[in-house]
């Protein structure tokens, strides 16, 4: 969820909503196109010209292949980005419990007193 808040750069933040968004769209719109050619080559199986209905099977079969092609490439380049993302932006509290030989005042001198647990850091 943080590396969705921030993603990194500006132009990886444009990058992500870019194709978040042009999924959102393109797989509707690839599924109905894709029904719609073969409903139409199975018409044209029955009614008409095999040649026609080869060619709108062959469309469909393109269609689907590039989709699927341009998905799995934006996946692949979003999960690259997050793998990096999550080797440069880790956020480490190393918790040193209280011991008895370390006076108070030394504590507070470490800075023991005033650690703050945030939701983004790991705690070691």
């Amino acid at each position: 969820l943080q590396w969705l808040r921030n993603p990194g750069p500006q132009h990886e933040k444009r990058t992500l909503f870019g194709d978040v968004v042009c999924f959102l769209f393109i797989t509707p719109l690839a599924t109905i196109s894709g029904w719609l050619c073969l409903r139409g080559a199975v018409d044209h199986l029955h009614f008409s010209s095999r040649l026609e209905a080869v060619g709108l099977i062959a469309l469909t079969v393109a269609l689907f292949t590039i989709y699927l092609f341009w998905t799995l490439v934006s996946f692949r380049y979003h999960c690259r980005l997050y793998n990096e993302w999550r080797q440069t932006s880790q956020r480490v509290i190393l918790l040193i419990p209280k011991s008895a030989n370390i006076p108070s005042n030394q504590q507070s001198l470490l800075g023991l007193q005033s650690l703050k647990r945030n939701s983004k850091e790991t705690i070691v």
